[in-house]
């Protein structure tokens, strides 16, 4: 089967999203849904702007058979500082007198899901069709990425994959990445719940 990658665009929303929300919705919904907003109503908003961290210019897809297949992002700490004055517009605009809690979640999650530093390239938002398992796509978005890093001249790729997929925590170590640390979470809210999540690295020499 082919594959081809190609930037996302706005009109890719409705199949992108939901792969993006499946590389962790606990996570997704712990930070951005609130009363009468889920996170998917975030995220396709912020997808359809195309600026910030879930934007479509932030983000590839995969391509096979004529139809979207696959999903993820990659970004280097000095892009992510980028990324902040658009993300706080978009959650003041989407949320209102809510923001603040979101902001708020968001920064704590930080602590678990950490944002990468200087020119270390993190691997995020990966996501694939379930219909596609077991393709093959997984690993080759993976290696597309970590070709879009080296051109850019990171040395270094990280992801971070929670405890509870030990699937995805197996590809990535077959891909070259070793397991760094492991941060504990004991982040919780009525929406969803952030579990403990660990670092792998992978050099890009």
């Amino acid at each position: 089967m082919q594959v081809t990658f190609r930037p996302a665009r706005p009109e890719d929303v409705d199949t992108a999203v939901p792969l993006i929300y499946s590389s962790g919705p606990a996570a997704f919904d712990h930070i951005f849904t609130r009363d009468g907003l889920t996170a998917c109503d975030f995220l396709r908003r912020t997808f359809v702007d195309g600026r910030g961290e879930f934007g479509y210019r932030n983000h590839v897809v995969a391509v096979a058979d004529g139809e979207v297949v696959a999903v993820g992002a990659t970004f280097t700490g000095r892009m992510a500082r980028g990324f902040m004055p658009p993300m706080a517009w978009q959650i003041i605009s989407h949320y209102g007198l809510g923001s603040p809690g979101v902001i708020r979640s968001g920064l704590q999650a930080e602590h678990v899901i950490q944002p990468p530093k200087g020119d270390m390239a993190i691997l995020a938002h990966l996501g694939v069709a379930p219909q596609r398992y077991g393709q093959g796509i997984g690993s080759q978005l993976v290696q597309y990425l970590i070709g879009q890093a080296q051109q850019w001249g990171s040395h270094t790729a990280a992801l971070d994959v929670a405890i509870t997929n030990p699937r995805a925590e197996a590809l990535y170590a077959r891909l070259g990445f070793v397991v760094t640390g492991e941060r504990v979470s004991t982040l919780v809210n009525r929406f969803g719940k952030i579990v403990n999540h660990r670092r792998m690295v992978r050099p890009l020499a």
